[in-house]
């Protein structure tokens, strides 16, 4: 029997079409009184609408949120914190709104309310991410896990096909790479397998009918999933790989990490074997890296970083930058091996099955 140790992370859930309705009352049973609502420069409407939504407590908008969360756009948004008084965030949008907000809880301490509109999952994680001088440092701090966490499929339904699929896919890495953690225990291990199969059941439909609810449901319901597995337990060589891609040659989070999964997942496969069955099993198919990589293709995400803007120049700087600091993973890091890994990722090429 394996020992194991299992922390369960503090949190609320409000979950289903029109939770949106209970802003209110969360914000009151959080005791705040005046939020500061986070957004994208493209989500502007949405963080209005929230405003509206909840009235007088409503301190203001702040939406300059952006990927990789650059040192300087969290201290302006810290600083907006401060002057109007705001005692609590309530970040409405993807991954780089609520890491915005972790940026402000992590400094302040303030409360953070999210709201996800795509599939990234980070609103479950006590995990954080700053990019400064063209390096993203990440962290774990419990005062940065959102305190509530409402999830509305009705405020995905706009949500563009190509990128419901990039952030689904997102989504299943944090969930792939739990299954293979050195901490991993079969409490995460049930929660990623049932994600990964959520996730991979709904993305297809979604790409089908882009106004299917229940299969916006059950996208949100996986990238919960998740994204309870990325928050409580750790990550390993993809997450390492997509931090240095993104954090230093600023490519899009969402597709970086479809692009780089199969890849990762076919540089371990030999070495977590187990991990690769349940992946395979939840996604119907006969190996981890090609069920994967499949359901990137076959669903019109991008497959190569070349298209997404990375340079073949850069590749090297980037296996490099990958090395710098050792870290857990299933099979141990070797330099030309990895490096290889970025030339295919590069290129696009399926993984083969042997």
């Amino acid at each position: 029997m394996k020992r194991f140790v299992y922390n369960g992370q503090p949190g609320r859930v409000v979950f289903g079409p029109g939770a949106l309705a209970q802003l209110g009352k969360e914000i009151q049973a959080l005791g705040a009184r005046r939020a500061l609502v986070l957004s994208t420069p493209e989500q502007r409407a949405s963080a209005e609408h929230v405003a509206q939504i909840l009235g007088a407590r409503a301190a203001g908008v702040f939406d300059r949120a952006v990927m990789h969360v650059p040192i300087e756009t969290a201290r302006e948004a810290r600083e907006l914190a401060r002057k109007l008084d705001a005692d609590c965030a309530v970040a409405v949008g993807g991954g780089s709104t609520t890491g915005l907000g972790k940026a402000i809880a992590l400094d302040s301490g303030l409360p953070i309310l999210a709201i996800p509109t795509t599939y990234a999952g980070s609103e479950m994680t006590p995990i954080y991410g700053i990019t400064e001088g063209g390096l993203k440092k990440t962290g774990r701090d419990a005062k940065v896990l959102p305190r509530t966490v409402i999830y509305d499929p009705e405020l995905t339904l706009t949500l563009p096909v190509g990128l419901s699929v990039t952030s689904g896919i997102n989504a299943i890495a944090h969930a792939a790479e739990g299954l293979y953690s050195v901490d991993s225990n079969p409490v995460m291990d049930l929660m990623a397998e049932e994600g990964i199969r959520a996730l991979g059941r709904a993305l297809p439909a979604i790409r089908a009918d882009a106004r299917d609810l229940e299969a916006r449901g059950d996208a949100l319901y996986g990238a919960w999933l998740c994204g309870i597995v990325l928050g409580n337990v750790g990550m390993a060589l993809h997450h390492k790989l997509c931090h240095t891609l993104g954090g230093s040659f600023n490519l899009p989070h969402a597709e970086t990490h479809t692009i780089v999964l199969p890849h990762a997942l076919a540089y371990n496969a030999k070495a977590a074997p187990e991990a690769m069955r349940r992946i395979a099993r939840a996604l119907d198919g006969a190996g981890a890296p090609q069920a994967v990589f499949d359901l990137a293709q076959d669903n019109g995400a991008p497959v190569a970083l070349r298209d997404i803007g990375m340079k073949a120049e850069d590749l090297d700087r980037a296996c490099d930058i990958a090395l710098q600091n050792q870290y857990p993973n299933p099979r141990p890091l070797e330099r030309e091996a990895i490096r290889q890994l970025l030339q295919d990722a590069f290129e696009g090429k399926r993984p083969s099955a042997g």
